[in-house]
C-alpha cells in the first residue's frame, strides 16, 4: 500500500513516477523499498491516466454507499415490526401469570 501512496504523492506533486522517485519517497517515509515491487508498479502504471483511474474508483466506491442508504429504511421497518412482536409476546406472558 505504501507504494501506491508514494505513487499518488509523486503524481500529485506533478513529478514523473519512476523507480528513483518511488525509492526516495519510501525512504523518506521510513518504509522499506522492495526493488522488484517498485519495478512492477512502474511498469503497471506505464500509460495509465491516473486522474481518470481516480475518478473511476470514486464512482465505483460511491455506488455501494448509495445502495446502502436505499436499504436503510427497509432495515428500520423490520426493527419496528420486531418491537411490535416483542410487545405482543410480553402481553401474552403477562396473561399466563395473572
Amino acid at each position: 500500500m505504501e507504494l501506491i501512496y508514494a505513487a499518488l504523492l509523486i503524481h500529485k506533486s506533478g513529478n514523473e513516477i519512476n523507480e528513483e522517485s518511488l525509492k526516495k519517497v519510501l525512504t523518506a517515509a521510513g518504509a522499506t523499498a522492495d526493488d522488484s515491487k517498485i519495478k512492477a508498479l512502474v511498469a503497471a502504471l506505464d500509460g495509465v491516466d491516473i486522474e481518470q483511474a481516480i475518478k473511476e474508483a470514486a464512482t465505483v466506491s460511491a455506488a455501494p454507499a448509495a445502495t446502502a442508504t436505499e436499504e436503510a429504511p427497509k432495515a428500520e421497518e423490520k426493527k419496528e415490526e420486531k418491537k411490535e412482536d416483542d410487545g405482543q409476546a410480553a402481553a401474552g406472558l403477562g396473561a399466563l401469570f395473572g
